[in-house]
């Protein structure tokens, strides 16, 4: 509603994997088809997302001034390509029947209470309710409960710490102490989480009001005792699509140790640079990465550690890694954590 042009690429997107997915029903060619779809869905996101990125990290890398392009950012973008190949992926991996109607293709992309900001909705989860949704009364009052609660969290909670951890991170470094530093990110760590499964349980709720049943995306992250269960925790939507269309496919923990840590990195890389166009977001998830590493490696033995020790590792580092994916520069993301430790 509020950006009428780049809704029709949502439509056209929408209409080229409905197209392109009904060829993946036949057995002839579906690679090919597979094929198109990635490359039109990450081209599109690469183009619209990661323009300017890669002409910066280029100016920066060769001395260049290619000038940038300055494109808009389409609302929901990363939310919608990846429901979209989700969808062509299910129908090759023969999970799910081809869509044979438009309207559920295009319903299941641009389903608007997640569209934004999520949860990321995977295609099988919610192939059966594209066709039958039961409707109830109970269900309507719970949806909206639990869509105030969401609204709540965001409004009440995470606007009032955002504008805290803004006025710490707006601060010139030379007036930056420990105290300052730590409270600018821990208002960040709570903002970003209550603000993130706000959205979540209102996309939920409004989700149930109209009959869709949406996984959960948060289990109370911040009562982890290991990066691992914390990754268990958070944005749950995210790490099992990674899971499972990425990190399987490249052989998951089935080709050896060495080959396991490398599709680790590539699997938090890309979750890293899903959340922006920022090398600060692509440290972030090899940052979270190295850590879930070194706990799988047995590098760091956090199981036996005792479970109040577990739990301040986790928020530590957690709290650290938020300081990379809060601050705009990354000068700025090394001041604050040095500031944090001096």
């Amino acid at each position: 509603w509020g950006e009428p042009v780049y809704v029709v690429l949502m439509v056209f997107t929408s209409l080229v994997n409905h197209l392109l997915a009904l060829g993946l029903g036949r057995d002839k060619g579906r690679k090919g088809l597979l094929a198109l779809i990635i490359i039109w869905n990450i081209g599109s996101l690469v183009v619209f997302k990661y323009t300017d990125f890669l002409i910066q990290s280029i100016n920066g890398l060769t001395g260049l001034n290619i000038p940038l392009v300055g494109i808009k950012l389409p609302i929901g973008i990363s939310f919608f390509t990846f429901q979209a190949m989700s969808y062509a992926l299910d129908v090759y991996r023969g999970q799910v029947p081809p869509q044979r109607r438009f309207a559920n293709t295009l319903l299941y992309i641009s389903l608007f209470p997640q569209l934004i900001a999520g949860p990321i909705v995977k295609y099988h989860d919610v192939a059966e309710q594209l066709e039958h949704r039961p409707l109830s009364v109970e269900d309507t009052a719970a949806g909206l409960r639990r869509f105030s609660c969401g609204l709540c969290k965001k409004v009440l909670i995470a606007n009032v710490l955002g504008r805290v951890a803004d006025s710490v991170y707006a601060l010139d470094m030379g007036m930056v102490n420990a105290p300052i530093a730590w409270l600018g990110a821990v208002s960040y760590l709570f903002q970003i989480y209550f603000d993130f499964s706000g959205y979540s349980d209102m996309a939920i709720g409004l989700g149930r009001v109209f009959g869709f049943t949406f996984k959960e995306n948060f289990r109370y992250p911040y009562i982890a005792d290991s990066m691992q269960d914390f990754w268990r925790r958070w944005h749950i939507s995210l790490s099992t699509w990674f899971k499972e269309y990425v990190y399987i496919p490249l052989g998951g923990n089935r080709r050896g140790t060495v080959r396991t840590g490398v599709n680790k990195v590539i699997v938090f890389f890309l979750t890293g640079l899903w959340h922006g166009a920022s090398w600060n977001f692509v440290l972030w998830g090899l940052f979270h990465g190295g850590f879930l590493m070194l706990e799988s490696y047995g590098i760091l033995k956090v199981d036996k550690w005792k479970k109040p020790f577990r739990h301040i590792y986790t928020l530590m580092a957690v709290t650290v890694g938020f300081v990379l994916f809060r601050a705009e520069t990354l000068p700025i993301a090394w001041g604050m954590i040095s500031k944090m430790f001096t």
